[in-house]
């Protein structure tokens, strides 16, 4: 049986990306900064643990207590929508921390057992904001297009050792908790002069009739980046993503 570790599972993304691999046989190691069992089916296939994606000891712990992977899904991630007038220094770094340094760490802890295995899949989850110019996300989406670089790169370094790395890239997602987390983040809230903006944005977040992109396309998305070697680099996730992504060229 396959082992998965999954970053970010206590809602969204991450907790569908689950519950994906558990009913598919999967062994599934689901982390969250605050552990919670009742999210997810009881099973002997699934553990919870505690894990800070910007926290070295809270890695390490969490890498012993998983043993060894077979694959690592980095999820967890935080969501931001300001203008950069509004945004404070001490936010960008967080988001930074997170989504970026967070991920860039969770892969390090991985490599070594991976490497000497000469196994493993990494996957990346980012968005398809990093592939369209948009108003008031420019923090956000600069800590993810940090991220599709640098797994382009990772993977070209651990191709030598039959280790994957791979970027799913969903779209809109409004049935998440993106706009509402991003809503608690911005305590100081946003500049006057952006107000229009902010608003007209958030609105196109939380409702629209143009397609989007669901918590379960992202799960078979991820799905198929780790079980298919064919899978291109790029992967999208969702209706809106797969329109985006072919805009884009990828």
């Amino acid at each position: 049986m396959k082992t998965i570790l999954i970053t970010g599972c206590s809602s969204g993304f991450g907790l569908d990306i689950a519950r994906h691999f558990l009913a598919r046989d999967w062994k599934v190691i689901a982390t969250m900064r605050q552990p919670r069992e009742d999210l997810l089916p009881v099973s002997s296939n699934l553990r919870v643990l505690a894990l800070d994606v910007t926290s070295a000891d809270s890695i390490r712990q969490a890498l012993r207590d998983a043993g060894p992977l077979d694959a690592l899904v980095n999820n967890a991630g935080i969501g931001w929508l300001n203008a950069l007038e509004g945004t404070p220094m001490e936010a960008a770094r967080l988001i930074f921390e997170t989504n970026t340094l967070g991920t860039m760490a969770m892969c390090q802890a991985v490599l070594p057992d991976f490497r000497q295995r000469r196994a493993g899949v990494i996957v990346n989850v980012t968005s398809t904001v990093t592939l369209k110019d948009l108003p008031l996300l420019s923090v956000y989406t600069a800590s993810k297009a940090a991220v599709n670089a640098f797994t382009q790169s990772l993977a070209l370094e651990l191709e030598p050792f039959n280790i994957r790395a791979r970027l799913v890239l969903p779209g809109r997602a409004p049935d998440t908790r993106f706009g509402e987390n991003a809503h608690a983040l911005m305590k100081d809230g946003f500049p006057q002069a952006y107000a229009e903006q902010v608003q007209s944005v958030f609105a196109a977040l939380q409702h629209s009739s143009e397609p989007v992109t669901h918590a379960e396309d992202v799960a078979r998305a991820v799905w198929r980046a780790v079980n298919d070697e064919s899978v291109p680099m790029h992967l999208a996730a969702g209706a809106d993503a797969e329109i985006w992504m072919a805009e884009a060229g990828r």
